[in-house]
């Protein structure tokens, strides 16, 4: 029985990062993506997930943690990038990507640049 939930994903930090409107580099150690996502069971740490950025793109994470979200009503599960970094166009293609939302974190030094989808 598949069951949704929502995948929050750390990754790497990467060489040329994106610049948000000001002109600053985008911290990725500061942001989350967000997508919904059904998994055929509740992912438990340590598990690898199949994941995909755009309908070409395929990529694994590994699971950190899952924990209930009771506003959402569903599992939010944490992961973070498989590989020690992130080749650039999987970066540009994340980036870009209107499914995968991105999302600053609470406290996070965004000199301004809070932007999320």
């Amino acid at each position: 029985m598949s069951i949704e939930v929502e995948i929050s994903l750390r990754i790497p930090a990467v060489k040329d990062p994106l610049k948000d409107a000001k002109g600053w580099p985008i911290n990725n150690g500061d942001v989350r993506f967000a997508k919904r996502f059904m998994a055929p069971a509740l992912p438990k740490p340590g598990e690898f997930v199949n994941l995909m950025i755009g309908p070409d793109l395929t990529f694994q994470a590994t699971v950190v943690r899952s924990d209930w979200h009771e506003e959402k009503e569903l599992f939010v599960v944490s992961c973070r990038y498989s590989g020690v970094s992130i080749p650039r166009p999987e970066y540009l293609a994340l980036m870009e990507d209107q499914e995968w939302t991105r999302k600053a974190l609470w406290g996070a030094r965004t000199r301004g640049n809070a932007a999320v989808r």
